[in-house]
């Protein structure tokens, strides 16, 4: 099964020869792997292999993908940085692709929060739902940054950790950490809402953690009864915040996106978010335009930065505006890294302007702890009815509309 065996010579078997090798022998046998003798490098194998299937039809187009791939040097750090990149804009693609742009989140996100949260040698790195990758891949390289050591860089590999439920997005993110230096990933391959809020214990803590969780999905297996009674919800985005909250140790911080959704509305929603006010620090909310994570998907969001162990007293909003000249974001035209310059000079100084606005904690609290709070420095926009009164408005536009036809018909009679 040794890449050197059948794919390093150019001139090697391809075809349909190849095709059958590579279904029928290297698949089964790399998924089979004896797990009871197995190092962590093989069980990784294993995993991605046993979850995973050659989508390709053509043996001959399979061989020359593996050609281009002899090509590189792996073991020379400037072949390996630029396949690096080019891996990246592979991912990056993804994000127009269907579903698959679900495991992708902007590198300029995941690089402005990474820096904002700013990790630190010897902490615990958590990314709970890592898609690709992109959180990990981005805190990795901000720890390389404040290496000293051989041994501290071979550390930043066994801190950075990512959970993944989805076979394929957790196989591009091993691929991508290892890419980045990282020679066993530490990504674990599961459903992270499936164990009990219960038996997370201390040793489980992390002191930061960076994601996208998943949102706008229904959690599945009845996964929502693995948390307290007052927190059930089948929203997937209101769990994973309280499993983050659970996850973080005292003192511990998370810069994570959230929807609108999950900052407003009633019920387990607001127990959610007072949970949040009451238990961590919410100190900034940074609101984004709809179009950052199009094509697939086009609901506002946030991120969110907060710390546990203290409540919250005021939340600092800054609302990032679509750059001058630009109607909105697409993947022509995604966001860029150097369009948050003027938020990072902000954040250590903070005042109120026509972008950034404080609230006090009380307010917040009278106000049904609703987060969805909009930029009071702006004209007021058209009011956004809910269905039940859009119906309404129809049904007295149709009323309406009758009641002049019979008129009408009076009148021709």
């Amino acid at each position: 099964m040794h890449w050197d065996e059948w794919a390093k010579d150019d001139e090697g078997m391809t075809g349909d020869e190849l095709l059958k090798f590579v279904d029928q022998k290297l698949f089964p046998t790399l998924s089979n792997i004896d797990l009871s003798t197995a190092n962590k490098r093989a069980v990784l194998v294993h995993e991605v292999f046993a979850n995973n299937y050659n989508y390709m039809k053509s043996g001959t187009h399979l061989r020359q993908v593996i050609n281009k791939l002899n090509e590189i040097n792996f073991n020379d750090t400037k072949d390996k940085q630029v396949f690096g990149k080019i891996y990246e804009t592979f991912l990056s693609e993804l994000q127009s692709a269907g579903t698959l742009g679900e495991f992708y989140t902007p590198r300029a996100i995941t690089d402005f929060m990474t820096e904002m949260a700013n990790p630190q040698h010897g902490e615990k790195v958590l990314d709970i739902a890592c898609g690709t990758g992109g959180f990990l891949t981005t805190a990795i390289d901000h720890l390389k940054k404040q290496k000293h050591s051989i041994e501290e860089l071979e550390d930043i590999g066994k801190n950075v950790v990512g959970w993944e439920y989805k076979p394929l997005p957790y196989m591009l993110a091993n691929t991508n950490l290892i890419l980045h230096d990282v020679r066993t990933p530490t990504i674990r391959f599961g459903d992270s809402l499936e164990r009990p809020l219960t038996e997370y214990t201390n040793k489980d803590r992390v002191d930061l953690i960076l994601a996208n969780p998943p949102f706008g999905g229904m959690v599945s297996n009845n996964n929502e009864n693995n948390f307290p009674q007052t927190y059930r919800t089948k929203e997937s985005a209101d769990l994973f915040l309280i499993l983050m909250i659970h996850l973080l140790k005292q003192g511990g911080r998370s810069a994570i996106v959230l929807p609108d959704g999950s900052l407003t509305g009633g019920g387990v929603k607001q127990r959610v978010r007072q949970k949040l006010l009451e238990d961590c620090n919410l100190h900034t909310i940074v609101r984004l335009p709809n179009s950052v994570f199009q094509p697939y998907a086009s609901v506002a969001t946030n991120l969110l930065f907060f710390t546990k162990g203290e409540p919250t007293k005021k939340v600092w909003y800054y609302q990032h505006k679509v750059p001058v000249g630009i109607k909105s974001y697409s993947k022509t035209k995604p966001i860029q890294l150097s369009e948050f310059d003027e938020l990072k000079t902000w954040w250590n100084n903070r005042e109120s302007s026509d972008v950034a606005w404080c609230e006090d904690i009380e307010k917040i609290k009278s106000n049904g702890y609703d987060l969805d709070i909009k930029n009071p420095h702006q004209p007021e926009e058209e009011k956004q009815h809910t269905s039940s009164e859009l119906l309404d408005l129809l049904h007295a536009s149709f009323a309406k509309g009758d009641k002049l036809l019979d008129q009408l018909r009076k009148e021709l009679n």
